[in-house]
């Protein structure tokens, strides 16, 4: 019996990248953003009807929503769920890091605690222009 060679890559870090999906920068950002609703869904204890309520829409949308399939979902709307939930927004534009480098999308968030049911994502840590660090999801 002949057993078939599996190849075997390295991620780039963006799964959607990794499958060749078109703005797969946009849809790491979408996911991240969604973990964050996740987890003030799950730490409020928050049924998907509650949800739905806080969020202004039905709760077979915040069932989508939570289990990732976001086609109907723009940046711009999952920002105004993160508001509903008491949650700021920041967006902040900087001149990129490297040269030969090409410009960079990402989601950076506080540091949340595990949550049981959400699954968390490691994330690399970026200098930011105070000396800190700033926390990044690439």
């Amino acid at each position: 019996m002949m057993r078939d060679e599996i190849e075997i890559k390295d991620s780039s870090g963006n799964v959607f990248a990794d499958l060749g999906l078109p703005d797969s920068a946009g849809l790491l950002a979408k996911a991240e953003l969604v973990r964050q609703i996740s987890v003030v869904v799950a730490r409020r204890r928050l049924t998907q009807e509650e949800t739905a309520q806080i969020l202004g829409t039905t709760q077979p949308k915040v069932s989508d929503l939570l289990r990732g399939r976001l086609a109907g979902f723009s940046i711009e709307r999952i920002i105004r769920f993160l508001n509903a939930l008491d949650r700021d927004v920041q967006i902040v534009v900087t001149p990129k890091q490297q040269r030969s480098a090409p410009a960079r999308f990402w989601v950076a968030g506080q540091s949340l605690p595990s949550v049981p049911g959400v699954r968390s994502r490691q994330a690399k840590l970026l200098p930011n222009r105070k000396g800190g660090r700033t926390r990044a999801c690439t």
